[in-house]
């Protein structure tokens, strides 16, 4: 005879009853190492309270495995560890395979065992799931093509160092190709999570998850990453690739240039010069303008004031910043908005 839960259940939802339909989602997570635990954490936990009522956490409507090969333990790039339940299971148990990387991406001796998965995957007709760098695992598998993926801003010059003929994208979350999507992982992660319970299990189930994980809504794939920094394409010399790094680091709390050439090891006139011969600009016209698009960025895409946004860029105030604003773009931050909400932008 069912219990009080299960009979309030099936009240709520005639279709609780696994046993004669199933969940309607399903992922297998393959971890690697160093990955990222919140891009990880998040989307599964998406689909945890999405898949029962009441954050039961039963795998009614949605089910997940973790896995990793061999079913060894791995470690996050926050060294917490955490024990998959399994070895590599047959894909075909799946609707996706997502492969959840992080802070190893640069490691080139990947096992075959683990590319061949992801080829009999795809070739088993099941979707792949790049998260956070695990986008490039699967490139490295030859499994891209001539998709387009989604790779985090911060890890964009090494992708398409290793990968140059594959077009990769930072102006998203996410990118959905059918098969294959591509996830900037961290909290990009729930974005992606939701959109797939919502195109599975239905909006409701997603907005089950919002309301327990205390999310406005689903940000939308085309949300551009807030990412700001040089495009270095061309700029071989190590101590501009490695204060830009710096300056990108730390856009609301700007370093001094007496700090940057500390950072690279060289001299203040040193990181002039070469800053002036591989871009063109000095450090400090090279640090306000990051700032200034980052300001631009928030003014579009936050509801932050003013005068926040410039605390946020690291101004002293609102006075300083509206004027290096007008003079980058010729017009000033509420000036700019004004156009953006008119616009529709």
């Amino acid at each position: 005879m069912p219990d009080d839960h299960e009979t309030l259940d099936h009240l709520l939802d005639p279709l609780a009853d696994p046993a004669t339909t199933g969940p309607r989602l399903r992922v297998g997570f393959v971890l690697l190492h160093q990955f990222t635990l919140a891009a990880f954490s998040g989307f599964i936990d998406a689909l945890r309270l999405a898949a029962d009522h009441g954050g039961r956490s039963r795998q009614v409507h949605a089910a997940w495995q973790v896995m990793s090969l061999g079913g060894l333990p791995r470690r996050s790039s926050c060294a917490v560890e955490v024990h998959p339940s399994s070895d590599l299971v047959d894909p075909a148990s799946f609707d996706y395979i997502a492969i959840c990387g992080g802070n190893d991406y640069l490691n080139v001796k990947v096992p075959e065992a683990l590319l061949d998965y992801l080829r009999q995957a795809a070739a088993s007709g099941v979707r792949l799931v790049g998260i956070c760098t695990g986008t490039f695992l699967i490139a490295q598998a030859g499994l891209v093509g001539d998709r387009k993926v989604c790779v985090h801003w911060n890890v964009l010059d090494a992708f398409r160092q290793r990968f140059p003929s594959t077009r990769a994208a930072v102006d998203r979350l996410f990118i959905d190709e059918g098969d294959l999507i591509t996830c900037a992982g961290s909290t990009a992660a729930i974005d992606l999570g939701l959109y797939l319970i919502t195109r599975h299990c239905g909006r409701d189930k997603a907005q089950q998850a919002i309301r327990h994980m205390m999310l406005q809504d689903i940000r939308p794939a085309a949300m551009p990453q807030a990412h700001f920094y040089a495009n270095l394409d061309g700029v071989h010399d190590v101590r501009v690739r490695q204060a830009t790094q710096f300056i990108e680091q730390r856009l609301d709390t700007p370093p001094s240039i007496d700090a940057i050439a500390r950072y690279v090891g060289i001299s203040n006139r040193q990181l002039e010069r070469v800053f002036h011969a591989a871009l063109g600009i000095g450090p400090a016209a090279f640090q306000r303008n990051l700032r200034l698009e980052y300001a631009r960025w928030l003014l579009s895409n936050s509801a932050r004031t003013i005068t926040e946004v410039a605390m946020d860029t690291g101004f002293a105030d609102g006075a300083h910043f509206s004027r290096d604003f007008r003079a980058a773009f010729g017009c000033s931050p509420r000036e700019f908005r004004k156009t953006m909400r008119h616009s529709g932008a």
